[in-house]
């Protein structure tokens, strides 16, 4: 089983490590900070060292409790071999401020509104993102509104950190996951790691975020798109932090 230390220290940007298996261009590290594709999140990307040899990590994956690194090519690499890893950080911490505007926009939803708007979709990139929304009465008005107060919300510098908490507690504290997907996820854990914002939200969550809601900037409205008769699309972007 990979040692996913991105989980507690989602700023770490290099690493040191030991290859357990090496098949083809596919890597498996006893530990590492890349983040694998998942939950709407992209993977990481960068290099890993191994004395003066370089290797392009290009892709990152999930297989069971393990995380694959692709590389470019795997020349020369064989298990027991130490290396450093090093992911690159632009495009990781964009998706930590990406990843961290969503919750402030469901949180918005979720606690100002009275509503449990169910997340039915996302996506994260690097410039911009989306989050697909059942929700009634959604209108461009109610969009405009959500944005300004989670902008506010956002100005005045609220502590975001990852905790986890027992399957049993989860199952106690009502919305913890707003996916389908995610709430049948939780029963079948015995340990949930959920993401808090503090003075707004907290949700079961496996991804990267930002430490505090003034690194994320502002987010500015893209567009709105009809997916349905209640599902609505809303792409954003985010200004500097």
């Amino acid at each position: 089983m990979t040692e996913k230390i991105y989980y507690d220290n989602m700023y770490l940007k290099e690493f040191d490590a030991e290859i357990v298996s090496v098949d083809s261009n596919r890597l498996i590290l006893n530990r590492t900070a890349f983040y694998p594709t998942g939950g709407g999140q992209p993977n990481d990307v960068g290099v890993i060292l191994k004395g003066d040899a370089r290797y392009r990590v290009i892709d990152v994956q999930k297989q069971g409790d393990d995380v694959v690194h692709i590389l470019e090519n795997a020349d020369g690499l064989q298990p027991g071999d130490s290396i450093h890893g090093v992911i690159d950080w632009q495009r990781r911490y964009a998706h930590m401020r990406y990843h961290t505007a969503i919750h402030i926009l469901d949180g918005i939803v979720s606690a100002k509104h009275n509503s449990e708007a169910l997340l039915t979709g996302g996506q994260i990139y690097e410039d911009r993102s989306r989050i697909d929304m059942n929700i009634e009465n959604f209108t461009k008005e109610f969009v405009d509104q959500i944005i300004e107060e989670a902008n506010e919300f956002i100005a005045e510098g609220h502590r975001v950190y990852a905790e986890n908490i027992s399957r049993e507690e989860a199952l106690k504290r009502p919305n913890l996951a707003r996916t389908e997907p995610g709430r049948k996820l939780i029963e079948s854990l015995p340990v949930v790691r959920i993401i808090v914002i503090e003075g707004l939200d907290e949700q079961s969550d496996g991804g990267t975020h930002v430490a505090n809601t003034k690194e994320v900037g502002r987010i500015i409205l893209r567009k709105i798109e009809n997916k349905g008769r209640k599902n609505k699309r809303i792409e954003f972007e985010l200004s500097p932090a």
